[in-house]
């Protein structure tokens, strides 16, 4: 029979469901367990978190969760891969190799740790080589904003991942590596894939592109049938069974809700898909035109015909840095009159903001339940309807305008339209705006710092 490798998802984000990867590994047969941490914000946050706690920076729900796991990791021989380390992977490292003493397993963890990503201690020095890092979206050179700069992580493709395989890891902790990355690497190291089969590198891609959101491929979220998804309360995360050719299936472990078939494959394909013939990652460029869906079986997805090209000479910067500050308050009026009623308080607090002279960039208002979803209605909202929250928000440079807007929205209770109700949890918090700056460097200036290396517990 041929070798066919199973890489699981167990997390699509920072903050997905806790018991998924439990059950991706307890479920069935799995020989990979990918769990993806990081959305661009996400840095940025955890590099905040660094700055008021050197040993802080990662994914700090990762620990607890492998303790959890790490027996079971090991007595079934399943590789786990995750960039939950974030802006501090040596720090996630580390903590990994805690548990596992703790647990008592003592040489049978082996942990991974890839670094390189984080060049924001080597911005300066980029710049004054005349690499400018323009914002992908305005044109604007990094100069622009320099001393504003909170995070720089480049992405990172498969090849520290299967350096670290190689070297005999069976858990591997990544900064900023790509979501694709994390279960493209595996399969190039089962197969010996080289580097520029861009076919096969293509279709790794693609398979790790469907696993990477979790369960958003198989039944969560789903639009199309929705209410035909069964067992939500037990969703089964997604799996991909890949062979050697690069032709995989897509499924999820038996007695597990949610629902693997085309339509739940397709919508995540199409997710943050972009220029389908051209989706580019550090590893290659995959033709998402060519891909062939077809349902083989109950939750069986099969996935063929995949193309792809070369890499590129340039990797995606992922830039944070401190624009302004922002506050959003809340008031819900009921019926009857309530949108009337929402508009009006929307009137006087704008009044009295301006006559207190507080200048914002913007002001923002939404009328939930009328129009903050879909847009503007094409007429007037029916007279009938049983509430609306009224939802106001400011953006400012400074902060002093917004902490006064903050302390404006109570007063509406008593000093405004009648039947406010739903009001609580005191002022709207004033928080710090962080910007994405998206940026490309040339590859030769990132892969020859990316490093791995094997820490033994």
């Amino acid at each position: 029979m041929s070798k066919i490798v199973r890489v699981a998802a167990g997390q699509g984000f920072w903050g997905d469901w806790l018991e998924a990867p439990v059950r991706q590994v307890k479920g069935g047969p799995i020989d990979y367990l990918m769990m993806d941490y990081l959305a661009e914000v996400t840095m940025s946050i955890m590099q905040k978190q660094r700055a008021r706690d050197p040993k802080a920076g990662y994914a700090r729900d990762f620990i607890p969760l492998m303790e959890r796991i790490l027996p079971d990791v090991v007595r079934k021989g399943i590789k786990v891969i995750t960039n939950a380390g974030g802006v501090n992977p040596r720090g996630c490292a580390e903590a990994v190799v805690a548990a596992a003493r703790k647990l008592g397993l003592e040489g049978k963890v082996r942990v991974g740790l890839v670094v390189g990503d984080d060049i924001l201690g080597r911005l300066d020095e980029l710049l004054a080589k005349g690499h400018e890092l323009r914002d992908l979206d305005t044109g604007r050179p990094l100069a622009d904003v320099r001393d504003k700069v909170l995070s720089a992580n480049a992405y990172l493709g498969l090849a520290p991942v299967v350096d670290a395989l190689e070297k005999g890891a069976n858990v591997i902790v990544t900064g900023r590596v790509t979501d694709t990355g994390l279960t493209l690497g595996p399969l190039v190291h089962e197969f010996g894939w080289d580097r520029d089969a861009w076919d096969r590198i293509a279709a790794g891609t693609i398979a790790g592109h469907i696993i990477e959101c979790g369960a958003q491929s198989s039944g969560g979220n789903l639009l199309r049938d929705w209410r035909k998804v069964k067992g939500l309360e037990n969703p089964g995360f997604p799996i991909v069974e890949v062979a050697a050719d690069g032709t995989f299936t897509v499924t999820k472990h038996p007695n597990t809700g949610g629902v693997v078939n085309v339509p739940s494959v397709t919508e995540q394909l199409v997710y943050e898909m972009g220029d389908p013939k051209n989706y580019i990652t550090p590893d290659g460029v995959a033709d998402f035109s060519s891909i062939r869906l077809r349902q083989a079986g109950r939750d069986r997805v099969a996935v063929s015909g995949i193309t792809g090209g070369p890499r590129t000479d340039k990797l995606k910067v992922s830039i944070a840095w401190f624009y302004g500050y922002k506050a959003v308050g809340t008031l819900v009026y009921s019926w009857p009159d309530a949108y009337e009623k929402a508009k009006r308080a929307d009137q006087v607090l704008r009044a009295r903001l301006k006559d207190l002279g507080l200048e914002f960039e913007t002001i923002l208002t939404e009328y939930v339940g009328v129009d903050a979803t879909h847009g503007k209605l094409a007429g007037p909202p029916p007279p009938d309807l049983a509430e609306v929250q009224l939802r106001i928000g400011v953006r400012a440079k400074e902060k002093a305008p917004v902490e006064r807007f903050a302390r404006e929205i109570a007063p509406l209770v008593l000093t405004g339209p009648p039947s406010v109700t739903g009001f609580a949890g005191g002022r709207p918090d004033v928080q710090e705006i962080v910007a994405y700056w998206p940026a490309l460097i040339d590859r030769r200036e990132i892969e020859p710092f990316v490093k791995t290396e094997v820490i033994d517990a």
